[in-house]
């Protein structure tokens, strides 16, 4: 039996720098490393000028291919993600590709007779802040990433019930995101930007609409509450959204920018007495799954995502009138918020660990490679049990 091989491309690369694609393509990479699997990963490198397309290093047992590309944003990750598959096409391996973004790319895979397991994240579509003709991209690429790969992971059981509309529940398996219980943090990271432990509420988002930002302001800011909102997140000059957002806060509202150093982060979500989640498109966040494992309380937007990924006994809004009422309950309700914190914990176990995430991708690659599953006795039984019929 030859050594299972995996191609792991649609991310800008290991170590983890941008996102939580790249923090999961991380993670998955040493997990399937330390059990005898050759990883590869295709990472983006920018340059003023291509001069060598492709360069191989090794980072942490994982092989690296640079790929060289001179465009900038949009265009600089078409391009990437064209020359990576292109080199992707010419070797042995399962490709696990994350995102659908440049999926009429994957008919160059398809040409290579190469197997594809292709992560399809959210309804990218959906989401208010692209144009048009850039949702309509999107739209395509959902329909051609579908019908392209051979087996689809939604992250959701909504998700999987989307994908199902696309393709027969047969080729699609749910396979949620992943988490690590944090029991403790320094609060020294949360006293250093003036702030109390269980004295304030965050959010960790981008700030953009679709993300209810303004929303969850405009509630908190509606008459003092001796207790801060901490909105992380890059404000920019010029951005409509960002300058409402501004406006609408109170003077106990801080904003601290885009924080990306994760011991900061864990110790703001550790600290915090409860966390924001204004998210309306997508599937299983992984931000908000890092929250229940820090045993938050949760206020998030109501919807069939954050529902299903906080548990019934968080915190709900639909309007800046519910939030309000739902930050006003979390703040005074020492019970409920407390509650809340213990049911985060308890919902976080059952269905985002990260050993249970890892071993149900790992099973997946490799039936689809033709290489030996992983023992029957190792499939997690929660992971099992969310596969469609």
């Amino acid at each position: 039996m030859p050594q299972a091989r995996v191609l792991v491309l649609g991310t800008r690369g290991v170590p983890a720098a941008h996102g939580g694609f790249e923090t999961f393509a991380e993670r998955l990479a040493l997990f399937l490393v330390a059990r005898g699997w050759r990883v590869t990963v295709y990472c983006q490198e920018d340059v003023p000028a291509v001069e060598e397309r492709y360069a191989t290093d090794t980072w942490r047992g994982v092989e690296r291919v640079k790929v060289q590309v001179a465009q900038a944003g949009a265009l600089g990750t078409i391009a990437f993600d064209w020359h990576a598959i292109r080199h992707a096409a010419r070797q042995e391996g399962v490709c696990l590709v994350f995102g659908y973004n440049t999926a009429a790319f994957f008919a160059r895979l398809r040409a290579a007779r190469k197997s594809i397991l292709v992560n399809m994240d959210g309804l990218e579509w959906k989401r208010p802040k692209w144009s048009a003709i850039v949702r309509a991209w999107f739209y395509l690429n959902e329909w051609l990433g579908a019908w392209l790969a051979h087996r689809l992971i939604a992250d959701h059981p909504a998700i999987a019930d989307h994908l199902a509309t696309r393709r027969p529940r047969r080729a699609i398996v749910t396979i949620p995101y992943g988490g690590d219980e944090v029991t403790a943090a320094p609060s020294t990271q949360i006293a250093a930007l003036g702030l109390v432990p269980g004295r304030y509420l965050v959010s960790i988002a981008r700030i953009e609409p679709d993300n209810s930002i303004l929303p969850i302001v405009e509630a908190f800011s509606r008459r003092p509450r001796g207790a801060r909102l901490v909105v992380l997140g890059k404000l920019e000059n010029g951005n409509a959204y960002h300058a409402a957002v501004k406006a609408a806060a109170s003077e106990e509202v801080l904003f601290p920018g885009a924080i990306y150093d994760q011991a900061i982060v864990r110790a703001l979500r550790f600290h915090a007495r409860g966390y924001c989640h204004g998210h309306t498109v997508g599937g299983t966040n992984p931000s908000l799954v890092e929250a229940l494992w820090c045993g938050n309380a949760v206020l998030a937007h109501r919807n069939r995502f954050n529902q299903w990924t906080a548990g019934a006994e968080q915190f709900f809004f639909s309007d800046a009138d519910e939030c309000e009422r739902m930050i006003e309950r979390i703040l005074t309700d020492d019970l409920a918020a407390a509650r809340a914190g213990r049911m985060a914990r308890i919902r976080a176990a059952a269905d985002f660990a990260w050993d249970d995430v890892l071993l149900a991708y790992e099973r997946e690659l490799a039936v689809l490679g033709g290489y030996q599953p992983a023992a029957q006795q190792d499939r997690p039984a929660a992971v099992a049990d969310a596969r469609p019929a």
